[in-house]
């Protein structure tokens, strides 16, 4: 049986990449176009969401989304949730209308056909370096006063310890959010660790839990921003542990 089951994860891994690969190449010429002007980014991001909800139809993967609020279209937000895998990135695009530009680990640039579009239209980080992180903050004020959202996982990568349900926020977003007095748009992911975690050996189709949180607003904020900082990351781990409490079997 565990034989079958190695065999399953590394055919159904496989097939995720090729997922990937498939409307990136149908769609290679518009995408292409989208990406010679920033104001075509709209229409990148439209692509975008095809992309991924592709993605997510062909594993198997099903969502269900719970909204305490919803985003008011063209309206400029800070979106940030927990992070345990990479459909985290295909997911945030399915449920977000609002076109927003992802902040994320330069890495996943190496990634053949997906990380030439990844590198042109997100923001990179090396988080090792001061001077990169720094250059974040001003192509991503940059954006803000472009009108898009930013879409950032504040724990700054996905926990090496498996055991931790939520790591610590690091305070780059919730910097931003108060200094363009945006809204915080959290938003808890409940079984994407479960359905497709970075453990190569794992995962298998199912739902999808969204939780879509009451907006947080940093006009006229004043105190230390670690405090708009840690009650975000209780708002997400309380839904995280009432998740967890909720025995999903699907």
């Amino acid at each position: 049986m565990r034989g079958i089951k190695i065999i399953f994860w590394t055919l159904w891994r496989i097939w995720f990449y090729i997922l990937m690969t498939i409307p990136i190449l149908i769609m290679f010429p518009f995408l292409v176009l989208s990406i010679l002007t920033e104001s075509g980014y709209p229409y990148f991001f439209k692509m975008a969401r095809i992309w991924a909800k592709f993605i997510l139809f062909g594993m198997g993967f099903r969502y269900t989304i719970d909204k305490e609020q919803d985003m008011e279209y063209l309206k400029s937000y800070m979106i940030v949730a927990n992070h345990t895998s990479m459909a985290d990135i295909m997911l945030m695009l399915a449920v977000t209308r609002n076109p927003f530009v992802f902040v994320g680990k330069k890495e996943l640039s190496k990634i053949p056909l997906f990380g030439f579009f990844y590198k042109r239209t997100c923001i990179l980080v090396d988080r090792s370096s001061s001077k990169s992180r720094m250059q974040v903050f001003e192509r991503a004020q940059k954006r803000i006063n472009q009108g898009f959202s930013i879409c950032i996982f504040p724990e700054g990568g996905v926990p090496d310890d498996e055991s931790i349900l939520l790591d610590t926020f690091k305070d780059g977003a919730f910097r931003l959010a108060v200094e363009h007095k945006i809204p915080i748009a959290p938003i808890t992911f409940g079984d994407n660790k479960k359905r497709f975690s970075y453990t190569f050996l794992s995962g298998s189709p199912g739902l999808m839990r969204v939780k879509m949180h009451k907006h947080i607003e940093t006009a006229g904020f004043v105190a230390d921003r670690k405090i708009i900082r840690e009650e975000v990351r209780e708002v997400i781990y309380k839904q995280l542990l009432q998740f967890e409490s909720v025995k999903n079997d699907n």
